[in-house]
């Protein structure tokens, strides 16, 4: 049985998804997915209009019970201690409900005179110094984090630490994640199999670390429309091309979901693709703009790596993630004050097929 089974299950979202760049959006986001039980509302930051502190504290003012995360924010723009301050400050902000995702980052931090990409071994440095400042302990460090000769929060807030995540998507990535973090953030346009390899992955490396893999919390990013119209699954299209152009990450996803890669190259030769150089396809377009360019990535990548289609439909295949070996579904591409439907729909699935109870021993 997969550690999940015996788990709480839960469902999140993202506020401000896609290019929502009003970031008052995200409180009434936050009281529709609170008024509609989901768990973690979700922050992908973005520079100059989805700073993580900024909106996590609005809507951590703005909602009781919704857990509030980053997923994610790198771990190259912050200064350690700056870092640290923030996340302790947020969770004693929210009491406790706020859950600190970190990324590796990649080519759009370049310019920011940070490493675009950061190595191995700055993030298990990172990881341990925060818990160190979060520990209220004095730090001293010198490695591929940067010098610093002494470290301290002035301060800590009587409340527990928030858990640390880090997304992963390669394989070394994933082994990171389970012998050094609380739960591991994974991408979106993943099928329910390649969920299920990487949950492994990330579980094995805990024990082999000696830790109990059940600590070790998985979650997973699912596209979810609701009944999509034409022009949705356009978009759904498009924002595919954004999560396979880029090189390395696109034909990962590729080998995990065991797809061929010849669609593949023929997108990245298109001329919207080819044009752009080292710019990421989504710094430069909505998923809008390339739903020309989805229309060379076969249905069948796009259907099984998705849960776009009726409430039932949804909720199935919501499902068949969990059972995958994840213990929370980010829900990604609606905004939360239209994914009621599906939400309602998992729920009726979950109660419609949960194991029959068992009656106690006759005495």
């Amino acid at each position: 049985m997969n550690p999940a089974t015996t788990r709480e299950r839960a469902l999140g979202t993202y506020v401000l998804p896609g290019g929502v760049t009003d970031s008052r959006a995200a409180i009434g986001q936050a009281h529709a997915a609170e008024r509609i039980g989901l768990t973690t509302l979700w922050i992908s930051e973005r520079l100059g209009f989805r700073d993580l502190g900024v909106v996590a504290g609005a809507i951590g003012q703005a909602t009781t019970t919704v857990r509030i995360g980053s997923a994610v924010t790198p771990f190259q723009t912050r200064h350690p201690v700056v870092l640290a301050s923030l996340a302790s400050t947020l969770q004693s902000l929210t009491r406790g409900r706020f859950l600190l995702g970190l990324g590796r980052g990649g080519s759009w931090l370049t310019g920011l005179g940070v490493v675009p990409t950061a190595p191995a071994e700055l993030v298990i440095d990172m990881a341990s110094v925060l818990r160190r400042l979060w520990a209220g302990q004095t730090v001293t460090y010198h490695g591929p984090a940067g010098h610093y000769p002494a470290m301290r929060l002035q301060a800590l807030p009587q409340v527990v630490p928030p858990p640390l995540l880090m997304a992963a998507l390669g394989p070394r990535s994933l082994r990171l994640a389970g012998q050094h973090f609380d739960g591991v953030i994974l991408p979106a346009f993943l099928t329910p199999h390649a969920v299920e390899q990487m949950a492994g992955t990330v579980r094995d490396a805990a024990a082999a670390a000696h830790r109990d893999p059940r600590d070790v919390r998985v979650y997973a990013t699912v596209i979810t429309i609701t009944s999509p119209t034409p022009d949705d699954l356009d978009i759904l299209a498009g924002r595919a091309v954004t999560y396979l152009q880029p090189p390395v990450h696109g034909e990962r996803i590729l080998h995990l979901n065991g797809w061929d890669l010849a669609p593949l190259t023929r997108l990245r030769a298109h001329p919207l693709i080819a044009g752009l150089g080292d710019t990421l396809a989504d710094q430069a377009y909505s998923p809008k703009d390339l739903a020309q360019v989805g229309q060379l990535i076969p249905q069948h990548w796009l259907t099984s790596s998705t849960a776009a289609g009726s409430p039932s439909f949804c909720a199935e295949r919501l499902s068949e993630y969990l059972e995958a070996g994840a213990d929370e579904l980010i829900l990604h591409g609606t905004p939360p004050d239209r994914l009621e439907p599906a939400v309602t729909a998992y729920r009726h699935w979950t109660t419609s097929h949960a194991p029959p109870r068992q009656s106690p021993p006759a005495q």
